[in-house]
């Protein structure tokens, strides 16, 4: 099993944009986008701590956690914080997923598509970030 916290607000994953290099066009992932993977990576190594990529079928629970907005009154604000308000807004949570999943391409898994249980969520939090665990699935065969 492994489980490591992508720590700041969680984001979503930009839509590639296109762009003219040569007059050629090409498709490339936003900054944002591509710093948001990088730190993904990061924890991920860390968490991996220089072992192999898993090369099995793996289920994966995510936990998003955002900050409650700064202009909410502190009612609602407490509210929030103890589970009775849910965060409908940006960013969308298959999005976050997909950031989350293509940052720990070839360091947690070969590739995103081992991920085949998948279990998430997103509320509000004290400290914003991404919890995320990986596991062999039982009985997969590498």
């Amino acid at each position: 099993m492994i489980a490591f916290t992508i720590p700041g607000e969680p984001q979503g994953k930009g839509r590639p944009r296109v762009g003219r290099i040569a007059g050629h066009a090409s498709m490339f992932t936003p900054a944002k986008t591509a710093a948001y993977e990088g730190l993904i990576a990061h924890a991920a190594q860390q968490a991996m701590a220089g072992a192999a990529p898993v090369e099995c079928a793996c289920a994966v629970q995510v936990s998003i956690t955002v900050s409650v907005p700064a202009s909410w009154p502190k009612k609602k604000a407490a509210a929030a914080l103890l589970g009775e308000v849910y965060p409908t807004t940006k960013p969308d949570t298959d999005n976050v997923v997909k950031a989350v999943f293509d940052g720990m391409n070839g360091v947690v898994w070969r590739d995103d598509v081992q991920a085949v249980d998948l279990a998430v969520k997103k509320r509000y939090g004290a400290t914003p970030g991404v919890f995320v665990r990986v596991s062999p699935c039982a009985g997969a065969a590498a």
